[in-house]
């Protein structure tokens, strides 16, 4: 049996994004039916859950599901620590764009972090205090929550492995792994296992602190793969098989044969969404800024994937603009 056998037809609506990649072309014997996980998740009496994605840029989302909202890695203040200079500056002080959060977050419910880097964490504790968001995150997600007054009873520290019902759709924790620079190092490495005794102040307070990624199933819609990091646990991803991937392409290069792998043990998603390209020390506008290197990268990706599943549809996406994948 096809893997399109096994999901069901995937089609893909977007707005205003750039589409690269071979167009979606099954055979009339792959259109037959959804995928156990599909059909055990489908709402009663077969009801589809309207669900609209939108990218935050980084690896951020903010996904409307029914009547609710959860976000992924939420970045929207994007201060400038020197990356894009080429003079990194760790000592750059946390701050949060409140006005620019509050625009763009709306009201979320959950709000999914794969790791505690800034540009993944940083608005996260001001999303939780001003909402009541619930965080899910590694324990050390949730320990730096701590320090910034997020209450305690709106954390679910988790590890990997852990399926959480969140009425409308499902969230699988994988337990990930963060990308490698050249020298095969990150910046920030550590845990966080105890809340810090005083407030991080600094980029450089927030390590990485181990790495999830999610899958994420509407009930009678699409299963969609985000990961936080540009490296991943091969086992890890046996049989999830998403309809969608969210793909970082930043500093991939040191993970080994990395888009082939990926697409075979994601079960060669029907479409693929790079992300974390984007120049994020500049503000949430259209187009996304990038530099050349970023550029070359995410040019390398498309290659690959067309290379490696040529079935596969790559979209490349535009800040805050809607994707609906039903």
């Amino acid at each position: 049996m096809s893997r399109f056998d096994r999901r069901g037809f995937l089609r893909t609506a977007t707005a205003g994004a750039a589409l690269a990649g071979a167009a979606l072309a099954p055979a009339a014997g792959d259109l037959l039916s959804p995928s156990p996980t599909r059909a055990a998740t489908a709402r009663p009496g077969g009801k589809r859950t309207a669900a609209t994605f939108r990218w935050l840029g980084t690896s951020g989302w903010r996904v409307d599901v029914g009547s609710s909202t959860f976000l992924v890695d939420p970045y929207v203040t994007r201060f400038d620590a020197g990356l894009a200079a080429g003079a990194f500056k760790p000592a750059t002080r946390l701050t949060v764009d409140t006005e620019a959060v509050g625009r763009h977050a709306g009201t979320p419910k959950v709000v999914l972090v794969t790791h505690s880097h800034w540009d993944h964490f940083n608005d996260v504790p001001h999303i939780a205090t001003s909402t009541g968001a619930r965080v899910v995150g590694t324990a050390t997600t949730c320990n730096l929550a701590l320090a910034f007054d997020v209450k305690s009873g709106l954390l679910s520290p988790v590890k990997g492995g852990e399926v959480l019902d969140f009425g409308d759709y499902v969230v699988e924790v994988v337990a990930s792994l963060h990308s490698r620079n050249a020298d095969y190092s990150m910046a920030f490495p550590g845990v966080r296992l105890t809340r810090p005794e005083r407030k991080p102040e600094t980029i450089s307070d927030l390590p990485e602190g181990d790495t999830l990624a999610f899958q994420v199933t509407v009930k009678g819609g699409p299963s969609v793969f985000f990961m936080g990091g540009s490296d991943f646990v091969e086992r890890n991803l046996t049989d999830l098989a998403p309809d969608v991937a969210m793909i970082p392409t930043t500093s991939s290069s040191s993970t080994y044969d990395y888009v082939p792998r990926l697409l075979r043990a994601l079960d060669m998603p029907r479409v693929v969404v790079p992300v974390h390209w984007d120049n994020f020390e500049v503000a949430l506008r259209n187009p996304p800024q990038t530099d050349e290197k970023s550029r070359k990268s995410l040019a390398e990706f498309v290659a690959a994937v067309r290379k490696v599943s040529p079935r596969t549809k790559v979209v490349i996406p535009d800040y805050l603009t809607p994707h609906t994948f039903a």
